[in-house]
């Protein structure tokens, strides 16, 4: 408009268009997850020729279904029954010549079914036998045997169906992943000190009351590697070992627990740094496994923790105080994180000359192997101190 008037060139209006067209910022890279935080796993599976295998296992099948394929398959399978054996029915009515007598059911002409005079009340008779109704208008006599063996037929295959499709939606009713909804995870996984050592920590609770009997927690940290000839691991599964919060295998989850890894010599996670939140791409599953008390049912619930949602020098405010005589939950601040003081080593980078760790995923800079090898003697005479006394004494 402004061209058309003669106020502004035209070639410079069109270098504006151009300009603001142009984006002047690169888009954020987005990273992808293994496994989302409400425990779906980001894996799409295709190509798959054997698709007969999923009809091997119907019942599973039918159960991995969603509600409204379940459901359109409870109700065709009912009326398919009830149509087929409707036409067989109206067949024998057919065959025995009762379709075609008006006086059915008078003395002499004993029909096979009485009252069935259509396929519409072949229909119905067939509804009748399968569930059961008997309103009283139609019964099958003895005169056709053919009829009796329908009659025990259908009985037979509306049982089976009624035990499948009920068996199928009790199931989907139940599944484990349900419980699991009332299993939360704290949003963001901090790093701070504990006990004067470096810990990845992340928080657990359980909103019901009824608990999670043998509760276990397992992390696995998720990391695209390569072996030594050169072989890319896309999803390079890790076991992190957890510093279990009650000192044995299991947990009591009756109220919100804070599961640590201690960041040491031979954890995956070593050496971490700050910097490694944001230049790394890592991924920390946190999978929780339990019967649930009131069904006997082993669930399970997991999430998982990006490197950008990792704090460094944070810490989990506490949930639990003591009110009335009782321990109280305020689930309110179960997420909620305070700023802790970091070491001096580490937040100027730390762990400068590192010790050789079982998987070290997070491999130094060129320019410092030289002084690794350096540092080797000392950092071999230093493990034969206390862990924390090996800490202090690789840092420069």
């Amino acid at each position: 408009m402004l061209a058309r008037k003669g106020l502004v060139p035209e070639e410079y209006v069109l270098r504006l268009v151009e300009d603001v067209s142009r984006p002047r910022y690169r888009a954020r890279e987005r990273k992808v997850r293994f496994v989302a935080k409400n425990g779906a796993c980001n894996v799409a599976h295709t190509n798959i020729r054997e698709q007969g295998r999923f009809l091997q296992d119907v019942f599973t099948t039918l159960v991995d279904l969603k509600w409204r394929h379940t459901l359109l398959i409870f109700t065709m399978s009912f009326l398919c029954s009830w149509l087929l054996f409707a036409m067989i029915w109206w067949l024998i009515a057919f065959a025995h010549g009762d379709l075609h007598r008006p006086g059915a059911g008078t003395e002499g002409a004993v029909p096979c079914v009485t009252s069935l005079h259509s396929f519409t009340s072949a229909f119905l008779f067939s509804i009748e036998v399968q569930v059961t109704i008997g309103f009283g208008g139609r019964m099958i006599t003895e005169e056709c045997p053919a009829a009796i063996t329908v009659l025990l037929a259908q009985n037979i295959v509306g049982l089976v169906i009624n035990a499948i499709m009920l068996g199928c939606i009790f199931m989907k009713t139940s599944q484990a992943h349900r419980r699991a909804e009332t299993l939360i995870f704290s949003r963001h996984a901090v790093v701070s000190p504990r006990n004067g050592r470096l810990c990845f920590m992340c928080r657990i609770g359980d909103l019901r009351k009824s608990m999670i009997i043998g509760a276990t927690v397992r992390l696995q940290l998720v990391r695209q590697t390569a072996t030594a000839e050169g072989e890319v691991l896309p999803l390079d599964q890790i076991d992190v070992e957890m510093d279990s919060p009650v000192g044995g295998g299991g947990i009591f989850l009756v109220a919100p627990i804070i599961i640590a890894h201690v960041i040491a010599p031979g954890s995956p996670l070593y050496p971490l740094r700050a910097a490694d939140l944001h230049s790394r791409h890592f991924e920390i599953v946190v999978i929780l496994e339990g019967v649930v008390e009131t069904t006997g049912i082993t669930t399970q619930a997991r999430t998982s923790y990006l490197s950008d949602e990792i704090l460094w020098g944070h810490r989990f405010v506490a949930v639990v105080s003591q009110e009335d005589g009782r321990y109280s939950v305020d689930y309110s601040k179960f997420g909620n994180t305070v700023r802790v003081p970091m070491p001096d080593a580490e937040q100027a980078g730390g762990h400068a000359a590192p010790h050789a760790a079982t998987f070290d995923i997070f491999p130094p800079p060129e320019h410092t192997t030289r002084r690794r090898k350096l540092t080797e003697p000392h950092r071999q005479h230093s493990e034969t101190g206390d862990e924390e006394e090996q800490g202090s004494s690789d840092r420069p």
